[in-house]
């Protein structure tokens, strides 16, 4: 990695195989190939990379043209690396259902995510794909048949398997099958290049689309007409959708999978952890759920015999899901217990303030002219006196924004307000006014309402309204929320 790219897009694949040194059987060369290391980490950069550019070749994606595909997150968090480095406007189409974390990183890529109601399940959500690409001539990705898909791994994925296990039989390879792309093409490759590895394909234990061997119903264009009778809902996101997808499904008939193994939801979990905890490798749901394949084979498997688990992808996309239903945010009693074997620092006991060795600020003349304008400025009726980076100041700005309150905030610590120290003397100049020596102070009318806590109660209690419309300030007052939910968890009181 030690070299210079012409763009975050050359970075996409070359992922390591990790040995597992304490996880595993003795005598068992357990690896994983940790697919985290791909920029948007996970696997689907390789799907996303590889199915825009086979587009672009073939002309089938036009100029400024919208990208749009189905996804439980990782293909669409790959798409919106792409498609933001190649300047295709993206949307995406996911069930609600999937991490909340995953809709917000394709968001801040600038992706649009359209969310489909999850009891449609997977299915839905392609449908629904399929039914804006139709409406307005967007590119469908169709990764779940697009054999650029799997094509991509066997130019990329299968090649860097090889490679690293080229002194050595590898005999067990380990993974799920998702879009079928990673398997159809990885499998396709060692099939023909080293035929004794056994391919081993994972599924959930409640939902064995290819264990029960019951057929998919599929349209003439090869997408799913209807679910596959044999899913029901599971831990592993992105692993097996609702369908057995058209990748897939040709690998099930060329016969290149060995083994099928059924996995536990609970052995997902603990595998996942275990991999944190003991091997120091992150990883996600889907990650643990093929490690724990892995382990099942080692288990029954000779003496020397050597095993690589794909792990998709990293375990921060996971934050809202069972995967961290037992992680604490707060301190657990044995970190408090921590916190007060030493004096200083502590909820329990205030810290003594440091001593003050600051000359006090004075209001000038300017920050009392400057403070006076602003309160009479009849086109801006609501000013809030802010601090660039403050959390009280930030939670106020998104009760405006949502309810599209215009206003204007003095950010007194601003590169704006620095010279001579301005913003420090009209924060003098406010202090002499209300009295008041914390920040923010919002104003509606030139009137002083208070802080953070006075303008989210009287939001709640209506006297913001009346405010607002005695000031003439037209905003949207159909919105009704807790304000306080607006702050961040740690400022929430502490139970």
């Amino acid at each position: 990695m030690s070299k210079r790219y012409e763009s975050i897009l050359d970075t996409v694949g070359n992922t390591p195989c990790v040995r597992i040194n304490k996880l595993g059987p003795p005598g068992i060369n357990l690896y994983v190939k940790v697919e985290a290391f791909n920029p948007m980490g996970s696997v689907k950069d390789r799907l996303a990379l590889g199915v825009i550019e086979d587009a672009e070749r073939k002309g089938l994606l036009k100029p400024g043209q919208t990208v749009i595909e189905a996804t439980s997150g990782n293909t669409g968090i790959g798409l919106a690396m792409v498609c933001a480095q190649k300047g295709y406007p993206l949307v995406v189409t996911m069930a609600e259902n999937f991490s909340v974390e995953r809709r917000r990183m394709m968001r801040f890529l600038g992706a649009r995510v359209v969310l489909t109601p999850a009891s449609d399940k997977g299915s839905g959500m392609l449908a629904k794909a399929v039914e804006l690409a139709e409406a307005h001539g967007w590119f469908l990705c169709r990764q779940f048949e697009n054999e650029a898909n799997a094509e991509y791994h066997a130019r990329t994925t299968a090649p860097e398997i090889l490679e690293a296990f080229a002194d050595t039989q590898l005999d067990y390879w380990v993974t799920g099958f998702g879009t079928g792309g990673t398997l159809k093409g990885v499998a396709g490759v060692l099939k023909q290049r080293s035929p004794n590895t056994r391919v081993v394909v994972c599924e959930p234990d409640n939902a064995p689309l290819l264990g029960s061997h019951l057929p998919q119903s599929r349209a003439d264009n090869g997408m799913p007409s209807a679910s596959h009778p044999s899913f029901r809902p599971h831990l592993m996101q992105g692993w097996t959708p609702d369908f057995i997808s058209k990748l897939t499904e040709d690998t099930v008939n060329a016969g290149l999978i060995d083994e099928i193994c059924p996995i536990e939801g609970s052995k997902a979990l603990q595998a996942a952890m275990d991999l944190a905890r003991k091997e120091g490798i992150f990883c996600g749901i889907t990650a643990g759920a093929t490690l724990a394949g892995g382990l099942q084979i080692a288990q029954t498997a000779a003496p020397g015999t050597t095993i690589l688990c794909m792990l998709p992808d990293t375990g921060e996309r996971y934050l809202s899901t069972p995967l961290f239903a037992d992680i604490e945010t707060e301190m657990t009693p044995e970190e408090i217990e921590l916190s007060r074997s030493t004096p200083g620092y502590r909820f329990d006991k205030p810290s003594a303030p440091p001593p003050s060795v600051a000359s006090p600020v004075t209001a000038t003349p300017e920050a009392e002219q400057f403070l006076a304008e602003a309160l009479t400025d009849t086109h801006q009726p609501v000013v809030m006196f802010a601090l660039e980076w403050c959390e009280f100041c930030w939670s106020l700005r998104k009760l405006f924004s949502r309810c599209k309150i215009p206003y204007r905030s003095v950010d007194l610590d601003s590169a704006q307000y620095q010279q001579n120290n301005l913003g420090g003397s009209i924060r003098a100049a406010l202090n002499a006014r209300t009295g008041v020596v914390t920040i923010p102070q919002i104003f509606i009318g030139g009137e002083f309402v208070g802080g953070c806590s006075e303008v989210f109660d009287e939001y709640s209690s209506g006297r913001l309204k009346e405010r607002l419309k005695n000031a003439g300030v037209e905003y949207d007052d159909s919105l009704k929320l807790d304000p306080y939910s607006l702050l961040p968890s740690w400022l929430h009181p502490r139970k």
